[in-house]
Formats: structure tokens, C-alpha cells, sequence
């Protein structure tokens, strides 16, 4: 492993070595992580197959749930069976290519995942608030006038990061202290000034995930004073409401904790803080089918359908 800085030299390939501290307890991780792996791509692939499958599940509310199935799939995929291997047989090699690809899509989807929160928290406002213009709001001409602005800002923040990131010429060292190519545990081993990446790293997190947590806010504001003033006929979206607002926040938080560990002086420990970050890109694929699924009426009738046409039938003589 080189780890001896050479000004004339620019690795281009690097080591994951997250949870190193940890010693020989660091295998053990591979199983809850394979189990929280396991249920994010079993559970979002069946929502997907339900919403798909179903025609009563074609609305614009499920259609957003479905969207956010796809990239509750997809994000594990960028990093976890990569985590995986170099917990259980430490292969933890990868090219500057391969972490700068890795590092655009764990990023990209991330506050794709934020935006569409976003948009499903103005489809309950206009179904809540707004039910006689729910159906015109959410057409599909009106609808991508709420689409267009926030994947632009997402598209041009996330490529200038991984952009910028890419120019840079890495001496110092080319071991990674973390589970997978996060933006700063990256740019921090080039040498020269990273002033630059820092504040556009800063600029994606602020402008992205917390405007859209403040926009989301603002919507579910709305809603909870229009329950309020029509009394119980939508008791039930407040209950739904909070617990996005809940997950929203942890995950917000454990992403700005990431983000800032960074670039701020602290204690906190390379493995807790790997943990973090693990935290705001993982768990939420595995809590999302829950929130956004069982807890569905809907969706949870059409899976019990699903389960009972499931079972096996007689075998014909």
C-alpha cells in the first residue's frame, strides 16, 4: 500500500478501509449490514412489482411512491456490495474512476431522494388543501413545473462537485478512511488548495437537502392548519405527516453531522462517523417501504392480495 506522498504523483487508485479501527471485530458488521441490504432490496422490490402490477395504485400519489422505491433500490447498490466484500474478505481496492462514478451516484440519488420528498409533500398539500384542483395541479404539464427547477439545481451542483473533485491530483495518500467514496473523505487526501470543493460541497448540502427539509416543512405546516380547521376528516394524514417529518429530520441531521465532520473541529470517531454517514444514505431504503407502503392502506391490501394468490396450489394428478 503507497502512503508516502510524492509531489510528482497522483494516485489513481485508492483503498476503503472504513471500520479499520475496529480490528477483528470489523467482519462482524457484514451481517447486519447484509440483512439491512437484503430487506432495502427485497422490500423496494416489492413495492415496485405491487405499484406496477396494480392499476388502483396508478395515481400520481403512488407513482411518487413507486419513484422513490426505485431509488430506495438503487442507492445500496452504489456502495453495500462493495462495503461488504471489504468487511468479509477486505477487498477494498478502487480506481479514481470507479469512486468518482460512485461518488456522483450515492450523491445525485441522495438529493434526487430529497426533491422527490418534496414533490410527494405538495401532491398531500393539493390533495388536502386543494382537492378540487388536485387532478388539474397534478397533471403531468403542471406537475414539471415543480420537476424542472429542483433536478437542474441537483444535476449542475452534484456534477460541478464530482467535477471539481475529479481535477484534483491526490499525494498524499491514497487509503480512504471510510466505507465508500463520500465527497470531502476524498478530496481531503489531494494536495493543494481545496477551498473550492469545500464550499460547493457546502452549497449542494444547503441549497439541496436543507431548502428542500424547509420547503417540506412549510408544506406539511399547511396541511396540518387546513386538518386542523376541517376537524377529523384527515386526522389520519397527520399521523402520517409527522412520521415523515421524524424520518426527514434524522436523516437531515445525520447528513449535515457527515457533511460537517469534515470541516469542523470535533471528537467524533472515524468509525461513528462512517456510521453517520451510512445512516443517511441506508437506512431510510429500509424504513421508506414501511412509511410509504405498509402503512399505505392501499398498497398494504393490494400486498395481502398478493401474499394469498401467492400460495401454492394443489399439484394436478
Amino acid at each position: 500500500m503507497n502512503v508516502l506522498p510524492a509531489q510528482n504523483i497522483s494516485f489513481k487508485d485508492f483503498k476503503l478501509i472504513g471500520f479499520y479501527t475496529l480490528g477483528e471485530w470489523r467482519p462482524f458488521l457484514f451481517l447486519p449490514f447484509f440483512l439491512m441490504f437484503s430487506l432495502a432490496i427485497t422490500a423496494n422490490s416489492i413495492l415496485i412489482y405491487l405499484i406496477k402490477s396494480q392499476k388502483s395504485l396508478h395515481s400520481p400519489m403512488y407513482v411518487l411512491i413507486g419513484v422513490m422505491a426505485v431509488l430506495d433500490l438503487i442507492m445500496p447498490m452504489f456502495f453495500v456490495p462493495n462495503m461488504l466484500l471489504s468487511l468479509l474478505f477486505n477487498l477494498s481496492g478502487i480506481s479514481l474512476t470507479g469512486c468518482l462514478i460512485q461518488m456522483f451516484g450515492l450523491h445525485f440519488i441522495g438529493t434526487f431522494q430529497s426533491t422527490l420528498l418534496f414533490w410527494m409533500a405538495l401532491d398531500r398539500y393539493f390533495a388536502i388543501c386543494k382537492p378540487l384542483y388536485y387532478h388539474k395541479c397534478m397533471e403531468i404539464p403542471n406537475f414539471v413545473k415543480f420537476v424542472v427547477v429542483p433536478v437542474i439545481r441537483n444535476g449542475l451542483l452534484i456534477v460541478t462537485m464530482v467535477t471539481l473533485a475529479g481535477r484534483l491530483s491526490y499525494c498524499v495518500t491514497n487509503v480512504i478512511d471510510h466505507s465508500f467514496c463520500e465527497h470531502m473523505a476524498l478530496v481531503q487526501l489531494a494536495c493543494g488548495d481545496i477551498s473550492i470543493n469545500n464550499i460547493v460541497g457546502l452549497l449542494a448540502a444547503f441549497l439541496i437537502t436543507t431548502t428542500d427539509f424547509i420547503l417540506i416543512t412549510i408544506s406539511y405546516v399547511v396541511i396540518f392548519s387546513s386538518v386542523f380547521r376541517s376537524g377529523k376528516a384527515h386526522l389520519k394524514a397527520i399521523n402520517t405527516c409527522i412520521t415523515h417529518i421524524i424520518i426527514m429530520t434524522l436523516t437531515l441531521i445525520s447528513a449535515l453531522i457527515a457533511f460537517l465532520s469534515y470541516r469542523i473541529r470535533n471528537n467524533i470517531s472515524s468509525s461513528n462517523r462512517i456510521f453517520i454517514s451510512i445512516l443517511y444514505l441506508l437506512f431510510p431504503s429500509c424504513l421508506h417501504p414501511l412509511i410509504y407502503g405498509w402503512r399505505t392502506k392501499e398498497i398494504r391490501q393490494t400486498f395481502l392480495k398478493f401474499i394469498n394468490n401467492a400460495k401454492v396450489f394443489p399439484i394436478k394428478k
